[in-house]
């Protein structure tokens, strides 16, 4: 799976990857701060806290592709995440998840199926990917809350041992 190895750059501009969180289960969410669906960030922020220490990363995506709805700065975003929601979870640059500048993690994941059996382009803010530490993507539709039963024991069923 060549998702950690695709570069990208932190909120703040520092170029990097995902090689770190390889081995680990993560959440991978297309955010946005203007967003009817923008309270989940409170629940993403709980699922990081609960499950951190076990090997468990959320890692957010700031898009402006759905209605303009993060159009911030990095700066902005940064701030409206901490002072709103107390995000601690690692967020990266703003990106497109859809269309001919779609990041190459975002091609990547988009060819997984979620529980209605959709694949290919990310509909709206706040689609959520589950990858195993083997690798595996299991996708979630934006209007599965971070609270979801589902969401939660496919988080469980693939933390690290």
């Amino acid at each position: 799976m060549a998702l950690y190895d695709y570069p990208i750059h932190t909120l703040r501009g520092e170029p990097t990857t995902l090689a770190e969180y390889k081995g680990k289960t993560l959440l991978l969410v297309n955010v946005a701060s203007q967003c009817g669906l923008t309270p989940q960030y409170a629940g993403l922020e709980s699922l990081y806290e609960q499950y951190k220490d076990r090997g468990f990363a959320v890692l957010g995506f700031p898009c402006n592709q759905f209605g303009e709805q993060e159009p911030g700065t990095a700066d902005e975003i940064e701030q409206f995440c901490s002072t709103n929601y107390s995000v601690t979870f690692p967020i990266f640059e703003k990106i497109e998840v859809n269309g001919p500048n779609k990041h190459p993690i975002y091609a990547e994941l988009e060819t997984s199926t979620d529980a209605e059996g959709h694949t290919g382009d990310v509909r709206w803010n706040f689609e959520k990917f589950v990858v195993s530490p083997a690798g595996d993507v299991r996708r979630f539709s934006p209007m599965v809350t971070p609270e979801d039963p589902d969401l939660v024991s496919t988080i469980e069923g693939t933390l690290p041992a």
